[in-house]
């Protein structure tokens, strides 16, 4: 029996997490749209392309080589997949201009994608940088 178009939009999407973590981006690049936009924190617009996409993915990978993804949450409806997911990792090389800690983190992402043609079409992604930030960031001195 065929699976429906909401089982195989969650396979693909844990797929693309299983690869994320493995590093292989090309594989990764390889399940986005031609025409992939991304809705992110801090962006007044939504930003457009696969490359887009891969230069964050590089930037996470730069910083947290040993990134571990647990999904913790996903289910579809239509064409969208919710996913809850949190990341963890060893702070090991520059990320957001912060030099490598080697402090071990851990923070939640919540993320809506539109699958397309078997495509990821579009993201939105609400990670808790702020969370993140403030596992890296050198403690406050007091005076």
């Amino acid at each position: 029996m065929m699976g429906s178009a909401i089982e195989k939009n969650l396979d693909m999407l844990r797929a693309a997490y299983r690869k994320l973590e493995c590093a292989d981006l090309d594989a990764c690049v390889e399940m986005l749209a031609e025409d992939f936009v991304a809705n992110v924190p801090g962006a007044p617009d939504p930003l457009h392309g696969r490359e887009v996409w891969r230069l964050g993915a590089q930037a996470m990978l730069d910083g947290f080589p040993d990134l571990q993804i647990d999904v913790e949450e996903m289910f579809g409806a239509g064409d969208k997949v919710a996913v809850r997911v949190q990341f963890r990792g060893t702070h090991r090389g520059t990320f957001q201009g912060v030099a490598a800690t080697g402090r071990e983190v851990g923070f939640r992402s919540v993320e809506i994608y539109r699958i397309e043609d078997e495509k990821i079409a579009e993201e939105w992604v609400a990670p808790d940088l702020i969370s993140l930030m403030q596992q890296i960031s050198p403690p406050l001195t007091s005076v």
